[in-house]
């Protein structure tokens, strides 16, 4: 039996599946099926006015059964049904509340002395009521059927008052009422479960679809990461190559110093001492030091500002910068890199703009335009000029426009640019995630806007806007 259920579409092979949707069925709409079963109870005690015209004499006691069934069965059952630990059982009392007046009516037409004359129209009636109102399945309805007919057909073989031929016209038209009706609750039935396995389908696809997603922006998250650090192990290499530079002009300085000191040592202890070369030499270890001291700055310049610059990429903290020291800081952190390829930089920017904002995210997006262009402006070997120019457009907004003379971008690649993982270069490879790492910079934590423009041959120009503090929202976690 199920098997032929599963295969007319009215019974799912899945029983998780199959319970999820017998519990959406039968207790959807409660308060509607609450009221249509108070309509009904209603109803079938004021048919009490049919038994009074049928048989005066016999309508107090059908009344009185049909109060009973009013009183202890459908109200009762009615007001169990808006319990929440009665839901699961559902189906189970709208049969009952089904079964219960259907069997009784058999017996009131037996109590009337013209009852079964006219059993088939009020039959039909509750037949009607049965399979329209209430969220009845096939299987349901069915066991309805045959409880209730086979109590009709019971109750009318003890009918001594009916009509010749009514027998058979009863048993005909109750009997087409309950094909009609089975036939209304299965398609009914069938189409619920067509929309429900449409929803399921749905839901899965959908959860599918959000894994996916997840799993997708937590690769992403994993890649924006790797390509972050990549940057910074770019500034890295250009900060090292740079701090050599000092420090190793210190190291052979303070070995000169040390050979001089050592010289004078033994000039001094053989107590042939002339004034003029103990000037020269002091004048010469003084020199050292002041060489030593000079390429000692420089390199704790270095490190301090690219220590800033590693902190500020790696943190995300709101705090408050004047942007021209703040970019002078950012920029002796990245010359090295843009001086080894061959390249100028120059930074123009009026004092006293203060930006309240990321400044980890800016020193990102500064970073990420100027690698890019590094990267994608220059054919090996040419070198060219960057720019970046920053102004203060309005009393809220702060304007980075960045600026290269490289080779441009074409036309048909401009609108995508920003998209996740395009790039011209993936076989020399670049994941296409710097512009992209810009773009949700700015757009997100800096609240800001990013335009491109671009002529092949003539450069490319980035434009930055953003505001000078930003706004708190309520979500937005910081």
């Amino acid at each position: 039996m199920s098997t032929l259920l599963i295969r007319l579409g009215l019974r799912f092979p899945n029983p998780a599946d199959e319970h999820a949707f017998v519990a959406r069925f039968t207790q959807r709409d409660v308060w509607r099926t609450q009221a249509a079963m108070l309509l009904g109870a209603l109803i079938y005690c004021t048919f009490g006015i049919w038994d009074w015209i049928l048989d005066p004499q016999a309508w107090t006691t059908t009344l009185a059964i049909r109060l009973a069934v009013g009183g202890f069965v459908l109200l009762p059952l009615t007001g169990l049904l808006g319990r929440h630990s009665a839901q699961p059982w559902a189906e189970a009392i709208h049969l009952a509340y089904c079964v219960v007046p259907g069997c009784v009516l058999s017996i009131i037409y037996l109590l009337l002395e013209p009852g079964f004359d006219h059993a088939a129209a009020g039959m039909i009636i509750v037949i009607l009521f049965v399979s329209t109102l209430l969220p009845l399945r096939l299987t349901s309805l069915a066991i309805f059927c045959v409880v209730t007919w086979a109590c009709f057909v019971l109750c009318e073989a003890f009918a001594v008052h009916e009509r010749a031929g009514m027998r058979f016209v009863n048993n005909f038209e109750i009997g087409i009422a309950y094909t009609l009706s089975l036939y209304a609750v299965g398609a009914r039935e069938y189409e619920a479960r067509h929309r429900f396995r449409m929803d399921l389908a749905l839901r899965r696809a959908l959860d599918r679809s959000e894994k996916m997603l997840a799993d997708l922006r937590d690769a992403q998250a994993h890649l924006v990461q790797a390509e972050k650090l990549a940057s910074l192990g770019q500034l890295v290499a250009g900060v090292a190559h740079e701090i050599n530079t000092p420090l190793g002009l210190a190291l052979t300085t303070s070995t000169t110093i040390e050979d001089d000191l050592r010289q004078l040592g033994h000039t001094i202890a053989s107590g042939q001492v002339r004034r003029s070369e103990l000037d020269r030499r002091i004048a010469r270890v003084n020199a050292g030091l002041r060489l030593v001291f000079a390429n000692l700055t420089r390199a704790a310049d270095l490190v301090q500002s690219f220590k800033q610059v590693a902190i500020d990429q790696t943190i995300e903290e709101q705090r408050s910068i004047e942007l021209q020291p703040w970019l002078a800081e950012l920029v002796s952190t990245l010359e090295p890199l843009v001086r080894r390829k061959g390249h100028s930089f120059q930074v123009q920017c009026a004092k006293g703009i203060i930006l309240d904002s990321y400044p980890g995210a800016l020193a990102q997006v500064i970073s990420n335009l100027i690698l890019n262009a590094i990267v994608h402006a220059f054919p090996e070997g040419r070198s060219g000029r960057l720019g970046l120019v920053v102004s203060r457009p309005a009393a809220d907004e702060v304007r980075l426009v960045f600026s290269d003379d490289g080779v441009g971008i074409p036309a048909e690649d401009l609108p995508k640019v920003f998209d996740p993982f395009f790039t011209t270069r993936r076989a020399r490879g670049s994941t296409g995630l710097g512009l992209h790492i810009v773009f949700n910079l700015v757009a997100g934590s800096l609240q800001g806007q990013i335009e491109v423009a671009s002529t092949v041959g003539r450069g490319t120009t980035f434009t930055v806007t953003l505001p000078t503090r930003l706004v708190q929202l309520e979500s937005q976690e910081v």
